[in-house]
């Protein structure tokens, strides 16, 4: 099981546990202003922590609407097939009064994608909807499964039989559930 650290993320203006032995990778190259990466530097798991704007309700009536909006902006749907297993409302223990949801999902390249090197993609999403911001938080635990590096017998998604890394990717969408908190609310400009 992994051991989380607290993490300051966008110059401490949000905060939640990360895997301590995961690395930031603005260290090592360029990442856009609205994203923080953190990587698994044993493995091939990632954490993206994005702050966009607010989806609006004419492109996304729901809120889980605007979770699978978000999702697609982040996806190659048209190189991927996809598959949804589940979405859900979600609590931040933080920040109670705060709407969150869960999503998790698969990408499988489809055949013949000659640039694959993954068999599948597994993504645990979370939505955080801060509607006087107009801000949308997008969290993406990736987690490759990569030929090779993975038992393939240990996983039957269709059995619910998720395998050690999926387990540990919905362990840290948990951890971040828990954890998250926004410290500096001047890091939205729509702030009142």
């Amino acid at each position: 099981m992994s051991t989380f650290k607290s993490t300051e993320l966008f110059g401490g203006a949000l905060v939640a546990d990360l895997p301590s032995t995961f690395s930031d990778i603005s260290t090592i190259r360029q990442v856009p202003d609205h994203q923080e990466i953190y990587l698994d530097p044993n493995g091939f798991t990632n954490v993206i922590i994005e702050v966009n704007q607010r989806v609006p309700a004419e492109d996304a009536s729901t809120d889980m609407e605007a979770l699978k909006y978000h999702f697609k902006d982040i996806v190659a749907t048209e190189t991927d097939e996809v598959k949804f297993w589940s979405e859900d409302t979600a609590s931040l223990t933080k920040m109670p009064d705060t709407p969150a949801f869960v999503l998790f999902a698969t990408t499988h390249p489809v055949e013949g994608d000659n640039r694959a090197k993954d068999d599948f993609t597994g993504i645990m999403l979370i939505l955080i909807r801060l509607e006087k911001q107009t801000t949308d938080i997008l969290v993406a635990v990736n987690v490759p499964h990569i030929p090779g590096e993975y038992e393939k017998d240990t996983i039957n998604l269709d059995q619910q039989k998720i395998g050690p890394h999926l387990e540990a990717g919905l362990a840290i969408r948990k951890h971040i559930l828990e954890t998250f908190e926004v410290k500096d609310w001047s890091l939205f400009a729509a702030d009142e």
